[in-house]
């Protein structure tokens, strides 16, 4: 689970504003996180929707998010976005035995081939090792974004398999974030790390896609879309699409006679 406090934008350039939370607090960036925004916002009316598709900008804590939605039968059917620039940080790094690519992509992940198949049988085993991976890197040096220190440390590391070659090119990733989290979606900012690499090694060729799958199989479709440079690291802009659905809804309420109405903490 994974979750959001909507907030007014930064500006009159935006339609929302977003801030990311989990087991461990908050993230800059969620892609599968931005995708259930925009299909929430559009089907509930919070912003107004039209077909064949509508634009949405959303404000995340790593920069200003494009997104395009596509809307049939006043539905939401996809959501596509173009992600802040993507760029590679370091490469070959070693950690646990294992390789370990850094990029970012609206935060930092590390990319490492999987020593075991993307199942979900695997997952507690690679639960222990993306925990030992983060630890083993952060321990080596600082990952620092350039321009907004704020930015900082192995947010997640991505376990990834070629599924096919393709075109076009398909690989499966399960991504653990956070305290020990799986992220059951292909994780949309993870993809657009990976694209950073794929593009770097020339493994993925301009103008094509790269179909990214889940551990349980549910896919997203991404692309680099152009170029850019972030205080003189060469990086990438990505599309990344994928949908969402809405299962439910709930309303707190705030008691002013609850004592413990504003929460608590057990340290």
């Amino acid at each position: 689970m994974y979750g959001c406090f909507v907030t007014d934008p930064e500006d009159e350039g935006a339609d929302l504003g977003v801030v990311f939370f989990h087991n461990a607090g908050y993230s800059t960036a969620c892609g599968h996180g931005t995708i259930a925004l925009v299909t929430w916002a559009l089907e509930t009316g919070v912003v107004p929707a039209a077909e064949p598709e509508t634009r949405v900008v959303v404000d995340v804590p790593s920069g200003r998010l494009e997104t395009v939605a596509r809307v049939e039968g006043g539905r939401v059917r996809s959501v596509r976005f173009r992600n802040v620039p993507s760029f590679v940080l370091a490469e070959e790094l070693l950690a646990e035995g294992l390789r370990a690519d850094v990029a970012f992509g609206g935060a930092f992940y590390a990319s490492v081939a999987s020593p075991l198949p993307v199942e979900p049988r695997n997952v507690p085993e690679l639960i222990r090792l993306g925990r030992a991976v983060k630890g083993s890197l952060e321990a080596q040096r600082p990952f620092v974004h350039p321009e907004e220190p704020e930015l900082a440390d192995v947010y997640g590391v991505v376990f990834w398999e070629r599924v096919d070659f393709g075109p076009p090119l398909r690989q499966r990733n399960v991504t653990i974030f956070a305290d020990g989290e799986v992220d059951r979606s292909p994780c949309g900012s993870g993809t657009s790390a990976r694209l950073a690499l794929l593009d770097r090694s020339g493994e993925l060729p301009r103008g094509e896609e790269l179909v990214h799958e889940s551990v349980i199989g549910t896919e997203f479709r991404s692309r680099v879309v152009g170029d850019a440079d972030v205080a003189g690291y060469a990086a990438v802009l990505t599309e990344v699409e994928g949908s969402a659905h809405r299962t439910g809804g709930h309303e707190f309420t705030l008691d002013p006679d609850d004592p413990l109405g504003e929460g608590f903490l057990l340290r």
